[in-house]
């Protein structure tokens, strides 16, 4: 099976300028996980996540089917990165405590990566999804990043980026748990925002395609907006959740926290 790669070639800027998960998130996820051994982070990108559950769980795996973006990814101690499929992972059957997929599940065959899904879980075992769209600043820092998303690139997203709009109607083949809200927020100036546009995928899909730089149509009205360039503000991604176990049966509640 192939895979649809738009990222490697911007693997490096997509270490560098995506936004960080918080540290709630992964305490949350080691608490509702039936033990804290081992978790795997699925299309892991440059690792942000993995990293992030590896301050909880003993042992992370992370795999992605992009070998650049496994290359750009930070090493760790208790990571295992590995460059394979989302649907073909490798990993033993019933060894998984908990998956994690941020912002890629739009890009799997779902049908078959949930029977992998089911596969690697332990019973009871937990997979969670996350996935974050538009940013927030201030209104007119929004306008123009909405404008630019929709009007200038969005003839250029891939089809699957719909998916990422409709995140809360996806398939979700399991026991759902009703999860907490989170976001991401970072402190950022005018060249890390401009940095962060040039790695989304419709940007250089939007460059391929003609040879220019979608940007160019937004950076004066950008820059008015911004005000100072080297003035950092704050950015904001609401960032859903969704969760579920793979034993069947009603919601439960997050229990205890629990001790490694």
């Amino acid at each position: 099976m192939t895979f649809k790669d738009h990222f490697s070639q911007q693997a490096a800027d997509y270490a560098k300028f995506r936004p960080r998960y918080p540290r709630q998130l992964f305490e949350y996820l080691g608490n509702i996980a039936p033990s804290r051994a081992l978790a795997w982070d699925c299309g892991t990108g440059n690792g942000q996540a993995a990293l992030g559950l590896a301050t909880v769980f003993d042992h992370v795996i992370a795999t992605d089917a992009s070998e650049k973006q496994i290359a750009n990814a930070q090493s760790h101690k208790i990571v295992e990165y590995r460059a394979v499929p989302a649907e073909n992972s490798g990993i033993g059957s019933g060894t998984i405590d908990l998956i994690m997929v941020a912002q890629a599940l739009h890009w799997f065959d779902l049908a078959r990566f949930y029977g992998e899904v089911r596969r690697v879980l332990k019973n009871n075992g937990v997979f969670a999804a996350s996935s974050y769209n538009l940013l927030h600043v201030d209104p007119a820092i929004d306008e123009v990043v909405n404008r630019y998303y929709y009007e200038v690139v969005g003839p250029f997203w891939p089809p699957e980026r719909k998916l990422v709009e409709q995140f809360a109607d996806l398939p979700f083949p399991f026991r759902e748990i009703g999860a907490p809200k989170f976001e991401m927020t970072a402190q950022w100036n005018l060249d890390h925002l401009l940095g962060y546009l040039q790695t989304w995928s419709s940007t250089q899909r939007f460059i391929a395609a003609t040879g220019a730089d979608p940007l160019e149509q937004i950076i004066v009205e950008l820059r008015r907006a911004w005000g100072d360039p080297q003035q950092v503000r704050t950015v904001i991604w609401p960032l859903p959740l969704r969760v579920g176990a793979k034993t069947q049966g009603a919601a439960v509640s997050s229990p205890p926290t629990k001790k490694r």
